[in-house]
């Protein structure tokens, strides 16, 4: 069997540097930090006071007020790039056999904001069981592919893949296996998440996984730079488009990027410390490359999980430098967490999308708030600190790793007939 090419043809975004797709790309190429204190809610007696919360956003813009109220916030945020990745698509859905357009959607937690609003309103209550009917729909995690597809019609595959910050990696794949089988001509795929929360803080607070630099926000998220201290927390999401190729072509789309392979291993190791050796994300880069059929000297942009902690960047760059060998200097590599902060099961979503504009444009987003080297880490790699960088791109690969050893990295080529 011979499989199908899969192309990307709409790009969607929805984060704490920009709003949509273009303001998304300006923030990352100048460089723009999304962290500050947070306005959601009072947090100043959390060890973390600050968060990349989205910026001017009211959902009011996109969707009816009475509409909005019945979906958690995460799943507003899939609507809202879900609709932006169509339209930047050009596809004509009512004219379409919607029985071959599916939704794969990507959350790490889900309705959190529900959750907690409703557990909370009960316990300081009289003891009267009294939960919003909306409670469950809008918690679930599910309910963002769901109520894409019913906004849209769309009566393919769907359903939503949960494997913390490795969840809108391997939404990507699935879509791309689905397609390339001939089992879908179109699928909207993408993450979102909505855990700027008092329990989002405070679960990862408490885990001391998350940056405490509340005396300089901007510049907390700091991956590879030897004052590091933890991740930033973000949220928002990111929608990408995949269609068959013969299919785009026909119709005379625009292409994005080819998605070209898919990796996915497991560290086997611990509950949310990463393998100290780095053996899962060796393997999840080499699973990738096989799949897409591609040499490790033919990769010239990696998107690293890069969350600006003391453990887990070292163990991404000592994997990157045994795939890769020698030609690990040879690579750019950025971390944009070091802009958005970290959108958990959205990260994959927003930071594929950064690799395909990477590719569009021929430049590597930048990693921001560089200030002193960490001697671990290899003079001559190149982690595109501070400033874009202009280069050739023709193949770009995008790692994310989760919580209970979830590995997975993708790989997109230039497009080219």
């Amino acid at each position: 069997m011979q499989l199908k090419r899969v192309v990307i043809t709409g790009l969607g975004a929805l984060t704490p540097i920009g709003n949509n797709l273009q303001e998304y790309w300006n923030g990352l190429m100048n460089g723009v930090s999304g962290a500050d204190i947070i306005t959601r809610f009072d947090a100043s007696l959390f060890k973390t006071r600050f968060a990349c919360e989205l910026k001017n956003f009211q959902i009011e813009n996109f969707m009816e007020r009475k509409d909005a109220r019945r979906v958690d916030p995460f799943t507003q945020y899939a609507l809202v790039v879900a609709a932006e990745a169509l339209k930047d698509s050009g596809l004509e859905l009512d004219k379409m056999n919607k029985n071959r357009i599916g939704v794969i959607w990507a959350s790490g937690i889900g309705g959190l904001q529900t959750f907690e609003e409703e557990v909370t309103s009960f316990a300081q209550g009289n003891g009267v069981p009294r939960f919003n009917p909306f409670f469950i729909p809008k918690m679930i995690a599910n309910m963002a592919s769901g109520s894409i597809s019913i906004k849209y019609g769309l009566r393919g595959l769907n359903y939503t893949t949960v494997s913390a910050c490795a969840s809108s990696n391997h939404a990507f794949i699935d879509a791309f296996n689905y397609i390339r089988l001939g089992k879908a001509e179109v699928i909207v795929s993408g993450g979102s998440e909505a855990a700027v929360t008092k329990a989002g803080m405070g679960g990862f607070s408490v885990m001391k996984a998350m940056s405490e630099r509340n005396d300089d926000p901007k510049t907390a998220s700091r991956p590879f730079d030897k004052d590091r201290d933890g991740f930033v927390l973000g949220e928002g999401a990111g929608s990408i488009i995949f269609e068959e190729y013969e299919h785009a072509k026909a119709r005379g789309a625009k292409i994005y990027a080819e998605l070209i392979g898919g990796g996915m291993s497991a560290d086997a190791y611990h509950i949310s410390a990463p393998h100290p050796e780095g053996i899962g994300v060796v393997s999840v880069m080499h699973n990738a490359m096989e799949d897409g059929n591609v040499k490790i000297t033919d990769i010239d942009y990696i998107n690293v999980h890069g969350t600006s902690t003391p453990i887990g960047d070292p163990q991404e760059v000592k994997a990157i430098q045994e795939v890769f060998g020698e030609h690990a200097f040879k690579l750019n590599i950025s971390s944009t967490k070091s802009m958005t902060g970290h959108l958990l099961g959205a990260a994959g979503a927003i930071e594929a999308i950064a690799t395909i504009m990477a590719i569009q444009h021929q430049t590597v987003p930048p990693t921001i708030n560089h200030f002193e080297k960490d001697p671990i880490f290899d003079d001559r790699l190149n982690f595109t600190f501070n400033t874009p960088q202009k280069r050739k791109i023709d193949y770009a690969m995008s790692n994310g790793f989760g919580f209970g050893g979830h590995n997975s990295s993708v790989i997109f080529k230039r497009y080219s007939e």
